[in-house]
């Protein structure tokens, strides 16, 4: 927790009664109509590669690829990615202090509270701060409106990029979603080809097949089930609108609709960023 003492004494007794009012009420109930998806107007950011301390937040529906772009987001400008279901996992296996508690919750069913999210995060940020690495890049967190005051009582956010999709894309790709049950390997079988109508463009995104050795040791998630997966972008929608709103209102909210698969996005999300990949044009050069 020395990261976010540190952050809690530079910021003073505003972030501290924050923090007394967000452990005291950690749960809320929102009831929101789905938000329309939209493409926005991208952020003038002005950034170059060079710039490697961002403090970003990546928001979507589960299965929209997160992690994906945060992840390649990371490597390029040489930062963290944090992603909260990680830390969840990394401390289960680790055995530490907050181990036992985590797994009564997580064999239960329930969602792990927002105060042992913030302990995790600062854990993971002290760690990152100890080895010398500077910005990060969130993805999973926050989640809700209180998580994103306390957030932003402790850090600076400089942009929210809120990754969006079809729905009828991401319930295939959710759908088509396996691990290698020998590797961890994560693929997916969908092969996505809507056709435009009305004027609207079509959408491609190749299925990401497995190497010949893991295709015999493929398994599905148990709640990669239709039903299962439709609730999920249910309850997501209802709590993602005022987020998005929150975010929104200070001017900090990227809106970027996924025009197809890895080929077609990560250029576009790229230059709706204003970054160049050098190392990519490199080894398409190659």
């Amino acid at each position: 927790m020395a990261v976010l003492n540190r952050l809690l004494r530079a910021r003073g007794t505003t972030a501290v009664n924050s923090i007394r009012r967000f452990c005291s009420t950690l749960k809320t109930e929102i009831d929101l109509p789905a938000p329309p998806l939209s493409l926005k107007k991208p952020l003038p950011l002005g950034r170059g590669t060079g710039d490697r301390n961002v403090q970003w937040v990546f928001l979507g529906c589960p299965g929209v690829g997160k992690g994906t772009y945060a992840g390649r987001l990371s490597s390029l400008l040489g930062v963290p990615h944090i992603a909260t279901g990680d830390l969840v996992r990394e401390e289960l296996a680790s055995q530490g202090p907050l181990a036992s508690e985590l797994a009564k919750i997580v064999n239960q069913g329930q969602l792990v509270s927002d105060e042992l999210v913030i302990k995790l995060l600062s854990k993971r940020l002290e760690a990152a701060e100890d080895k010398g690495q500077s910005g990060f890049i969130l993805d999973g967190f926050p989640r809700t409106i209180r998580q994103a005051e306390i957030l932003e009582d402790v850090t600076d956010i400089d942009l929210v990029i809120n990754l969006k999709l079809r729905e009828e894309a991401l319930l295939a790709k959710c759908l088509g979603r396996r691990i290698c049950s020998e590797c961890g390997g994560n693929y997916n079988v969908a092969c996505i080809d809507i056709k435009g109508e009305n004027g609207s463009p079509g959408m491609y995104m190749a299925p990401l097949l497995p190497p010949q050795h893991c295709e015999s040791k493929l398994i599905t998630r148990s709640d990669d089930r239709e039903e299962v997966v439709k609730e999920r972008l249910r309850v997501y929608n209802e709590m993602s609108r005022p987020l998005e709103e929150f975010y929104r209102n200070r001017g900090k909210l990227l809106e970027f609709e996924l025009p197809g698969g890895i080929p077609e996005s990560w250029p576009k999300l790229l230059r709706a960023l204003n970054l160049d990949d050098d190392e990519g044009k490199k080894s398409a050069a190659a």
